[in-house]
């Protein structure tokens, strides 16, 4: 399947692209092309991973460009085979004070890659969306809502044969950049009352090696037009918070400040309506296309009264984790037992 072909991965320098490098590069894969628009984060990363991979580095090239303008992501797109599209704009707080500049990036920057996918041939584009897009409260959810729609309206527009276009949606990714997790850890080591918005407050949680998973079965399994979605757990902010405390022995106070901007006390994966014609997969959810077109009068004479039994996936009703498993979750991440390590060294 990636046996001399061209991957593009959108918004490439951030954490989820740095992911998909690692599980990547040692593959068959012939280029792996790095779009974004920060040539210092563009250079840190060629250095990195010069160091670290030297006999792999020349397949990653790097293309400065910027979603929102389609002929930078032109520029970058000749003989591209596959896309995975991660540039986005996801602070919640941020787009609630900006909301056009959310549009700009997750609306209008995603209608740009799929029209230059399009024009390009490109043969699969994975989209990354998230929980805050199901009965969106906040600009950022809701538009990636809209990035959702249009994707799923695009892949109408175009033969899968020539360009599939699907999405994934998933939760909180720990200890990706700008999460909380890592907030944590500098005020443990800082001294600093751990600043937490509500302990009651629940949120999906996986590692950024199983969002490059759920992408990665999104590429294998899905069919145009289809957003895929992880069943993922849960666990409250207080528990995460006690969780990151116990692994770091440390006795920091909790600072409870307060629900912030456009945040929700609970994230939904799966909204009801989905679940009327979702497809269980398992460890992940399909939720197909609507195929039908604008002409409604015929469903007024035959309809269709099925839905399925299931009701809507949130982070209330899925499994929680207790603080012992979050630990665990946590430990199985190299970026917490490097941080570990070294907190205990600086301890004594």
């Amino acid at each position: 399947m990636y046996e001399n072909k061209v991957l593009m991965i959108t918004g490439g320098t951030g954490s989820f692209g740095n992911a998909v490098l690692n599980r990547f590069l040692d593959s068959d894969l012939k280029e792996i092309r790095i779009f974004s628009r920060d040539e210092l984060k563009q250079d840190d990363m060629r250095h990195l991973y010069q160091q670290k991979y030297p006999e792999l580095s020349d397949k990653i090239k790097f293309y400065i460009g910027d979603v929102r303008d389609i002929n930078s992501i032109r520029n970058a797109m000749h003989g591209v085979d596959f896309i995975f599209h991660a540039a986005a704009l996801k602070q919640v707080p941020s787009c609630e004070f900006f909301p056009i500049e959310a549009v700009r990036t997750n609306v209008l920057g995603t209608e740009n890659i799929l029209t230059a996918a399009i024009e390009e041939g490109v043969k699969k584009v994975i989209c990354l969306s998230t929980d805050k897009a199901a009965y969106p409260v906040n600009a950022m959810g809701t538009s990636k809502a809209m990035m959702e729609k249009v994707i799923v309206a695009k892949s109408r527009t175009v033969s899968p044969e020539k360009t599939a276009i699907c999405c994934t949606r998933y939760g909180n990714v720990l200890c990706s950049r700008g999460s909380v997790v890592p907030l944590f850890i500098k005020q443990i080591k800082e001294g600093k009352p751990l600043t937490v918005t509500e302990p009651a407050m629940t949120r999906f949680i996986m590692s950024l090696e199983e969002a490059v998973e759920l992408v990665v079965f999104a590429f294998q399994n899905a069919e145009s037009g289809d957003i895929m979605v992880q069943k993922a757990p849960a666990c409250t902010i207080g528990v995460l918070t006690q969780a990151v405390k116990e692994l770091f022995h440390a006795d920091n106070a909790v600072k409870v400040i307060g629900i912030r901007h456009g945040e929700k006390m609970y994230e939904t994966l799966l909204t009801n309506e989905e679940c009327a014609h979702a497809i269980d997969m398992g460890n992940f959810y399909r939720v197909p296309a609507d195929k039908r077109d604008l002409n409604y009068d015929k469903y007024f004479i035959t309809g269709n009264s099925e839905r399925n039994t299931l009701s809507e996936f949130n982070s209330n009703n899925t499994a929680l984790l207790d603080v012992e498993q979050v630990k665990a979750k946590l430990l199985q991440l190299e970026y917490i037992r490097n941080e570990i390590a070294e907190w205990e060294e600086l301890r004594g």
